[in-house]
């Protein structure tokens, strides 16, 4: 009778290990804290309201979590650590877009199925592509596109370029000069300047700017950069009188910082989370606003909708296996607080879209808002299906 105690503890613990369904994430979350906290957020969320439904696959869901310093050697062996060690049953996470493509180069030899949740560049869908990697958020493509559609409303002829020198901000240029020069070919860019990521010096970037005498600009900086740059800028008045198109300068994360120094007029992509009044966003800011007594910014909206598509996915595949997953998600739908997403079988990529609008400050809210946004849909910003094919190589079909 001595050993039943400790009997009975062994043949239970194989059960218990088996009763947790581990989700490994990985991301730059001390490179990226304000974008990237808030994702934190919205995973917990997410992990919180499917175990509270009954978990997936009658098992717990647990977020496993690893910084990868945003550094791609980094993250690949986070990679590893996470299926060798933590037994993880699938992986998700990366922000910046060459830890995203390592990671998505990762998934491909390794045969593992990867959701790359925030990362951007095209190449995680297109050149780089794999069977084995999904794409949540919308595209540099997908969001610089949604941007000219109004940038070439402003019929201006003279534009200046501002971004961050690495694959982002090149992927980023490169489509914006491709679709503006196609839609109105007589436009010219007169300036260009690329400051390494987190290292801007914008005295000399905004004099440059400046000296060129744009009649727009197309701004693709983010994060501490852009709030160097709109300072700058609004002290030399290079924004005077002058159209300012921006990727990205509409999200929280980077406009509320600027206060009173928000800018007014912008065209942007964004997230303004005071305004939308659908009815799966007012129950997602409900719940994100009694759990943490905060507002969402756009990574909260991420974070919590790539948890959601991997429960959307391992429900359909009723399964974690690599090619079963690969297979639900093809044509995959998923209910978001921005309505439903799909991801194409075509490229892998979801068609989340953002919303465009225009920056001013709030008095109301003491910070920078957005006004006259509307919803694009990431599905009607994507080139043709036999453009996508000739950009994915066969491999990867």
């Amino acid at each position: 009778m001595r050993w039943s105690l400790p009997l009975l503890t062994l043949a239970a613990a194989p059960a218990w290990a088996q009763a947790v369904l581990k989700i490994g994430e990985i991301n730059s979350y001390k490179a990226m804290p304000a974008f990237l906290e808030p994702y934190k957020k919205g995973m917990d969320l997410a992990v919180e309201q499917i175990n509270a439904s009954g978990g997936l696959l009658g098992k717990k869901v647990q977020l496993v979590i690893r910084d990868d310093n945003g550094n791609p050697g980094d993250a690949v062996r986070a990679a590893e650590e996470l299926y060798t060690r933590e037994k993880v049953d699938v992986l998700t996470g990366s922000f910046l877009s060459h830890v995203g493509m390592a990671l998505t180069d990762y998934a491909g030899q390794k045969k593992r199925f990867f959701l790359a949740s925030e990362t951007l560049t095209d190449k995680v869908v297109w050149e780089n592509g794999n069977r084995y990697t999904y794409r949540l958020r919308g595209s540099t493509y997908m969001q610089t596109a949604m941007l000219v559609k109004e940038a070439v409303k402003l019929r201006k002829k003279r534009w200046a370029i501002v971004y961050p020198n690495y694959e982002y901000g090149q992927s980023a240029v490169a489509t914006f000069k491709k679709l503006m020069k196609e839609a109105q070919p007589d436009i010219e860019f007169v300036a260009e300047q690329a400051p390494a990521l987190g290292k801007i010096d914008a005295g000399s970037v905004v004099q440059a700017l400046a000296d060129a005498k744009p009649d727009a600009i197309f701004n693709v900086l983010f994060s501490v950069d852009l709030g160097k740059f709109v300072r700058e800028g609004n002290t030399r008045g290079l924004f005077k009188d002058r159209a300012v198109v921006g990727l990205l300068s509409g999200e929280p994360e980077y406009l509320d910082a600027l206060r009173q120094e928000a800018p007014e007029g912008w065209i942007v992509t964004g997230y303004p989370w005071y305004g939308i009044q659908t009815p799966e966003h007012q129950a997602f800011l409900k719940a994100y606003e009694a759990k943490f007594k905060d507002y969402p910014r756009l990574g909260s909206i991420v974070g919590y909708n790539a948890i959601q598509s991997l429960a959307a996915g391992i429900k359909k595949a009723n399964s974690t296996d690599t090619e079963k997953l690969i297979a639900a998600f093809k044509g995959l739908p998923v209910n978001t607080p921005w309505g439903t997403i799909t991801y194409r079988a075509q490229d892998n990529q979801s068609t989340m879209g953002a919303f465009v609008g225009k920056t001013t400050y709030s008095q109301k809210m003491q910070r920078g808002i957005m006004t006259d946004f509307y919803y694009a849909d990431g599905k009607d910003y994507q080139p043709s299906d036999e453009a996508v094919k000739k950009l994915r190589p066969a491999s990867a079909q």
